[in-house]
Formats: C-alpha cells, structure tokens, sequence
C-alpha cells in the first residue's frame, strides 16, 4: 500500500487566524491522494510543500463555509498555471456547484485554459467515493442544523455539511469535517478507527473527550481547534491526557506531516 500519511496545510478555526491557516488536509494512501478542504492561504501552503500538482486524485468540500473553501479558487488558479494535468473530481454540497461554477466563470478561470479536465460531483449521504483502493463514505453532520432553523425560509437550500469514512486495505479512518455535536461521529465509530482526525471548535473538549473515552480508536489528531482552547493549549492537551481514558493523540499544526 505504500505511505500512509496526513499534510496538515491548515488546521485553524472558523475565526480570523494571526497564527495559523484554514482548513486543509491532504490524505496520502500510497499513489493515491485526496484532498479536504480548501481552506485560505492553501494556494501558497502547497507551493511551499514542494508537492506536485499532480500528486492528488480528488477534492472533497465538507460544507460551505468559507474557512473550508476559501482558498478554493486561487488553489484552481495554480492549478492552471502550474498546468496540472490529471483529470480531477470535485466533491462538494450540491448547493455549491452552480455558485462556483459561475464565480469560476467571473474570475475568468474558463475550462478551456486548464490542461486537466475537472468536474464537479454532488456529495451524496452514505454514497462511497471510490479511488483506487480508497473508499470515502459520506455522513451527514449537524454543523447546520442552526444556520437552517434560522435562514432556510429567506435561503431555501440543503445546509449539508458531512463527515467521512475513509477505509484502505484494513485501514478505517474517520475525518471529522465541521460536526455540531460529538455524537455526529457515532456512523465512524461503529466498528474500530485506526485513526480519528477531529475538529475541537463547536463544543467544549471536555463533552468530546467524555464521548471519546473508551472507544475503539488508535490515535486522534485534533483539527480546526477554537481560540480559546488553542490559546491555553497546554490546559487542553492536559485534559485530553486525562479524559480521554489512553488513547494515545496529538494536536495537529500547520504544514505537519503526520504519519496514519
């Protein structure tokens, strides 16, 4: 199979970072790659790795918010000028496809400049994604739950945000995306994670880790972890250490390899 391994570009949250990046992640199963999130400043975190262009398969958009895609149409920029030239599937929230078709379209960022060809795919509830020998399997989150209560009379859309089943081999990994309560995770946890990649920004850590605690996980890397608890790391990492019962874990920084 080959190297297994997680490139953090950016593991801030939701609010203006001074010290980190945006949300996203690169997966490395061998000669397959898929990228998470396309969070700001990833156009110059890639060009920094030294990484080709060429090395990922797919891109996958958990929801819509702009810590998440925000660095999404300077990335599709290098990707015309660095002259990828592997085909390339975008996943995403069908409500996002047309807006970002058109605001391609207005950035002047036109098909026919681009040596690869790339589509867009809505992410479909429970439907794998198949790559090689990578299955990513989609589950709802309830991230939006709020933001669909409060504007889906005056914004009529599906407010999808998801979370992910990656499975390789015998290899079960689980990718948190934005969740809006720890139980989101209960559909990864069914059966034993080799590795939990987990936001710590729309809950307390300590409701997390007492949902953690004694599940069948090898390894957490914490993402997307809010200010506050950033900011008093040392606190956090402590009651990790203590809550979450010995499963062994670590919190991710910006433009760190870590090995899955």
């Amino acid at each position: 199979m080959g190297k297994l391994s997680l490139k953090c570009f950016g593991v801030g949250d939701g609010w203006p970072c001074a010290d980190r990046n945006h949300s996203s992640f690169l997966y490395r199963f061998g000669k397959t790659a898929i990228l998470f999130d396309c969070g700001e400043p990833l156009s110059r975190a890639y060009k920094a790795s030294g990484l080709d262009y060429n090395a990922f398969d797919r891109i996958i958009l958990s929801h819509l918010h702009a810590d998440h895609i925000g660095g999404f149409f300077m990335f599709m920029q290098g990707l015309w000028l660095e002259q990828r030239t592997k085909p390339l599937l975008i996943h995403l929230p069908s409500d996002g496809i047309k807006p970002i078709q058109s605001l391609l379209q207005a950035g002047m960022l036109f098909p026919e400049l681009f040596k690869c060809k790339f589509r867009f795919e809505p992410l479909k509830l429970q439907k794998p994604i198949i790559t090689s020998t990578v299955r990513v399997t989609p589950f709802r989150t309830s991230h939006l739950d709020q933001f669909r209560l409060a504007f889906h009379k005056r914004y009529p859309q599906k407010f999808q945000a998801f979370c992910f089943l990656i499975e390789t081999g015998r290899r079960r990994m689980g990718h948190s995306g934005d969740i809006g309560r720890p139980e989101d995770l209960e559909p990864l946890l069914q059966k034993p994670l080799d590795v939990l990649v987990c936001e710590l920004a729309h809950f307390s850590p300590e409701a997390l880790f007492r949902y953690l605690k004694g599940r069948a996980i090898r390894q957490i890397i914490f993402i997307h972890v809010a200010r506050p608890f950033w900011t008093n790391l040392r606190h956090t990492r402590q009651l990790a250490a203590r809550m979450l019962g010995g499963i062994p874990f670590t919190f991710a920084r910006d433009n760190e390899e870590l090995p899955l």
